[in-house]
């Protein structure tokens, strides 16, 4: 697996984990993964709904400065938060 993929599928299933247990989060979590993941992701590999390793990348160095920095599953947690709060002012 390519190194930018690899950090999608990392980021994605440490994600996960953490969000299993904030039910609550749960709607939110898949609203933003689905934004988050390219059309048509069934045609390329791994062949999973994973966001788009340059995306990621992105997201890694403005969060923290380093797309090689790692992920914390908490930041993750406030961020859905934030997007859940959001959602609901915007109506």
């Amino acid at each position: 697996m390519e190194g930018r993929e690899e950090l999608s599928l990392r980021v994605v299933f440490r994600g996960a984990l953490v969000v299993i247990t904030r039910p609550r989060l749960w709607p939110t979590a898949l609203r933003e993964l689905r934004a988050f993941t390219p059309r048509r992701w069934w045609t390329q590999r791994p062949f999973l709904p994973l966001p788009d390793p340059e995306l990621m990348r992105f997201r890694m160095v403005t969060a923290y400065g380093d797309a090689e920095a790692p992920f914390a599953p908490d930041d993750l947690v406030t961020w859905l938060e934030w997007c859940r709060n959001w959602h609901r002012t915007i109506g």
